[in-house]
This record gives structure tokens, C-alpha cells and sequence, in this order.
């Protein structure tokens, strides 16, 4: 399993198991991670998803997509490092990944 932490804008953080081929999204949902909303079901359709990707991991992950990018227009304080988390797939590289929630979601 791979595991990723989600960290709170408080600080806060919680470390969870994630199935490899599922996204960040439904592990957080999954999960109960507070502050992803996750409104349109992962179906990148709105920016309730919104995460930032800590920076060490940025390079891993991998760019948005152009559809991602049009959808974080609608996200709250979005930022160079912001990613949809329905749009990241896990995979065995992703164990480790560290990703902050913003203070509110779109």
C-alpha cells in the first residue's frame, strides 16, 4: 500500500493507505481526510478536490492536464503547486506523497 499524508492548513496531518490505481481523492473520501468535498465525484468537473502538492513531490506527481488547469480556475487561492487530488492516480512512486488542503475549497 502506498501512503500519503494529508495536512490540514492548521497543521494538522493525517497519513492514510491508499490503493495503487485509485486517485488521491477517493483515498482522502475514503479515508474521511477533512477538506475535500470532492462535489462532482472525481469527474473533473468543479475544484473541490484542491490540493497543494509539497514541493518534493511536485516532479513525481506531474503536471495538471489542460482540463485540470481550466477547473483549478475556479479553485480557491490557487497556487503553482495546486492539483486536482480526482486527477492524481496513486502509484507505488507516490509512496510518501505529502499534499496540504486549502483553507477552503472552491
Amino acid at each position: 500500500m502506498v501512503k500519503i499524508t494529508f495536512v490540514s492548513v492548521t497543521g494538522s496531518s493525517q497519513t492514510v493507505e491508499a490503493q495503487p490505481g485509485a486517485t488521491v481523492m477517493e483515498t482522502a473520501i475514503k479515508n474521511r481526510v477533512p477538506g475535500i468535498e470532492a462535489e462532482c465525484g472525481g469527474a473533473c468537473a468543479c475544484a473541490t478536490c484542491h490540493v497543494y502538492i509539497d514541493e518534493a513531490w511536485r516532479e513525481v506527481v506531474g503536471p495538471p492536464t489542460a482540463m485540470e488547469e481550466d477547473m483549478l480556475d475556479f479553485g480557491y487561492d490557487v497556487r503553482p503547486n495546486s492539483r486536482l487530488s480526482c486527477q492524481i492516480k496513486v502509484r507505488d512512486e507516490l509512496d510518501g506523497l505529502v499534499v496540504q488542503t486549502p483553507e477552503r475549497q472552491a
